[in-house]
């Protein structure tokens, strides 16, 4: 029955693989099977899922206050700037410190919306082999998926993205015043870099894919909650 079927696909979605579940599944998905879902429907499904859960994680990012709104993303100065944020602050330059945080975050949030591409790409090469042991894998199999296949190609297209954006807002300007002044004190003995993009680089990309594994979670957690007929064929939202 249909009932049977997709009640052991929602149980292998939200459960870490097993040998016999391994076994099963190339069995159960095949283009002759009663259950109604083929086995290229199940990896569409699950890459159609991977699909929505980067659109949101992204977008959760890129908008106004997705970093320095967030108690959990919101970034502060570089580490060796930290050190001297007291300083700044007591040679009267908290307000500049002040804007120099702010356009960090504004930044890395108008820069994130360029990481899109790069995951839906490696979505798009996803093999349905691929995608059905991302089904039966751990619970955070999809997300160490992107990490391994999106981590340097986020690197390398962040770094003139967050430049830019980091220009755009000012922040170079504001962050680069900041510790060149501080630079510039007679008591510096040890120079702060002012370089600034391979920080917010670093911060952002390490975001994205909190918020890929928060949305993967929601999915193996409520897979009858996708939105699309194919979804909710593959996920189970089908009729006797």
């Amino acid at each position: 029955m249909k009932t049977y079927f997709l009640a052991f696909l929602f149980g292998v979605a939200v459960l870490p693989a097993t040998a016999e579940a391994q076994i099963k599944l190339p069995k159960i998905f095949s283009k002759s099977s009663s259950s109604g879902v083929s086995e290229d429907e199940a990896g569409q499904g699950i890459k159609e899922a991977l699909t929505q859960g980067v659109a949101n994680a992204v977008l959760n990012l890129n908008k106004t206050d997705g970093f320095f709104g967030s108690q959990v993303y919101k970034m502060f100065l570089p580490p060796d700037a930290q050190k001297i944020e007291k300083t700044l602050r007591s040679a009267g330059m908290g307000s500049q410190v002040d804007k120099a945080i702010l356009a960090i975050n504004r930044g890395a949030e108008d820069a994130v919306a360029f990481a899109k591409p790069i995951f839906v790409d490696a979505i798009k090469e996803m093999t349905v082999t691929d995608a059905l042991k991302l089904l039966t894998g751990s619970n955070n199999a999809a997300t160490e998926y992107f990490k391994q296949k999106t981590t340097d190609k986020l690197v390398a297209a962040f770094s003139p993205s967050v430049q830019t954006s980091l220009d755009k807002v000012e922040a170079t300007k504001y962050y680069g015043d900041i510790v060149n002044t501080y630079n510039k004190f007679p008591t510096t003995m040890k120079k702060v870099n002012p370089d600034l993009t391979s920080y917010v680089v670093g911060k952002a990309v390490d975001a994205l894919f909190d918020q890929v594994a928060k949305e993967e979670a929601n999915i193996r957690a409520n897979p009858m909650g996708q939105a699309s007929a194919l979804l909710q064929k593959v996920f189970g939202s089908v009729k006797k």
